[in-house]
């Protein structure tokens, strides 16, 4: 049956924003788009549900997210100062953790990740499978990518002999929703030809690749001139480290994996080369604009990659490192902290496929709802890491996937509203999000997720921090 769902603004993204809008779905697809008149007229007999002041939107991609690390919430704040300790930490942590504890981090996530309107999800874990179980049961779209570590190069083919095996077990799970990728995890957790060999895998067996990249001065340092703390871990594990000299993304694309067409994350130290062989890959990026600035990382040249025209996401990270996963959130951090930073304005091509204008002085909030939307479905799309790719979800365009969220803008915070788009990036967050709905199907809607018991949920949660807490010391 036919349904339709109506509100004060619908925003398709790709078009102009509709005043007293609806849009009709049917099964997983969009099937009308426009004025509630019309709508109504066209689907006589839908069942009608009106939202009144609020809007409708497509729902929202988390380009970059941990979901396995919820328990870890506020648990290393600590260590934020020192990157290789809190990495350490994390790492340590995590191992300690059974998978049936992963699995219930993982769940809170992606509840959280529904509840906040996102309905799609890039995530990286170093226990995928866990968590391809729990997005299957919130019911979100996600591409879940098996991170691969192991920086001595002479252990290269058995670390990915073992990630061949956690594919196979990841592809017995994946369905039109979710989908497997494979993420070697960074330049100094992964060697050159362990680097190559899993490029080689994914361009043979068609899979999308993420990596993190360019994140910190500490890895810069590491590949051009072979020293700080990354260099002297891999010492002291007696592997040898020649520095090859380079940025990260030449690095990357010398042991191919540019070739890939990759999503990267993070990408705050590169130059204008660097953009320009992003560019030329068709690779993605996911900006996290909240994680670097919380771990002191540096801010992400945003405008920078407007300009070259590359596909660019917003990811939350891990709530280890943001502490909240709400891309609307990330949106207008993203907006603030880059017009902050004026010097650089973004330049589109006229006529590219509606991609809001940009203004002096920085992205606009139309901007960050286009990189929070469709500017995430294309980075995820080479090749494609969700089902259809970037045709398919991001924007409100009959045809398109029934991927649909009601923003509720009747909040004294957000009063008075006179710019739909304005409103939602500068004035609104992810707990003002009243319906996700993912390919036609509701997964939140009146205060609570459907498929979830998030009491219980939160219980068994608690009882693993209570047992990272007591480790930890």
């Amino acid at each position: 049956m036919t349904a339709i769902y109506s509100a004060r603004w619908v925003l398709p993204i790709i078009s102009a924003a509709i005043e007293n809008g609806a849009v009709a779905i049917d099964d997983s697809n969009i099937v009308g788009v426009g004025r509630r008149p019309e709508i109504i007229s066209r689907f006589s007999g839908a069942r009608i549900s009106d939202y009144g002041d609020a809007a409708i939107l497509p729902g929202l991609v988390n380009a970059h997210s941990h979901l396995e690390l919820t328990v870890m919430r506020g648990f290393l704040e600590r260590e934020e100062s020192d990157f290789f300790a809190w990495l350490r930490k994390l790492t340590l942590a995590r191992a300690a953790m059974t998978p049936a504890e992963i699995y219930a981090s993982a769940m809170l996530g992606a509840v959280e990740a529904a509840r906040a309107g996102i309905t799609c999800v890039a995530d990286s874990s170093s226990a995928a499978l866990e968590v391809m179980k729990a997005v299957r049961q919130v019911g979100l779209r996600a591409t879940i990518y098996q991170e691969s570590f192991g920086p001595d190069p002479k252990l290269a083919a058995e670390n990915v002999a073992k990630l061949r095996d956690q594919l196979g077990q990841l592809h017995a799970l994946e369905t039109r929703l979710a989908r497997a990728g494979v993420s070697p995890h960074a330049p100094y957790t992964v060697s050159a030809p362990q680097l190559e060999l899993i490029s080689r895998l994914a361009l043979d067996e068609k899979l999308p690749l993420m990596m993190h990249a360019a994140e910190s001065e500490a890895e810069k340092s590491f590949l051009l001139d072979g020293r700080g703390v990354f260099a002297e871990a891999l010492r002291q594990r007696g592997i040898a480290w020649q520095a090859p000299g380079t940025s990260t993304i030449q690095y990357l694309k010398r042991h191919g994996i540019l070739e890939t067409a990759p999503l990267l994350a993070h990408c705050i130290y590169l130059d204008d080369v660097d953009l320009q062989s992003i560019k030329e890959s068709r690779a993605g990026i996911a900006h996290c604009p909240k994680s670097n600035a919380k771990l002191g990382h540096g801010r992400a040249p945003l405008a920078k990659f407007l300009a070259h025209e590359i596909s660019v996401g917003l990811g939350s990270d891990s709530v280890a490192s943001n502490n909240t996963c709400d891309i609307l959130e990330e949106a207008r951090f993203a907006t603030l902290l880059a017009r902050a930073n004026p010097s650089i304005s973004p330049t589109v091509r006229e006529g590219s496929l509606s991609e809001p204008p940009a203004v002096a002085g920085g992205p606009t909030a139309e901007q960050a709802l286009f990189a929070a939307t469709v500017g995430g479905a294309r980075a995820l799309s080479e090749p494609p890491a969700v089902a259809g790719g970037p045709d398919q979800i991001g924007a409100l365009v009959e045809g398109m996937q029934a991927d649909i969220i009601v923003v509720s803008l009747s909040g004294a915070h957000q009063q008075p509203v006179r710019n739909a788009a304005d409103a939602l990036v500068l004035s609104s967050s992810g707990r003002d999000v009243v319906l996700t709905i993912v390919a036609g199907k509701e997964i939140y809607r009146d205060g609570r997720v459907i498929y979830v018991d998030e009491e219980e949920l939160k219980t068994v949660v608690e009882r693993v921090r209570i047992t990272l807490d007591l480790a930890a010391g």
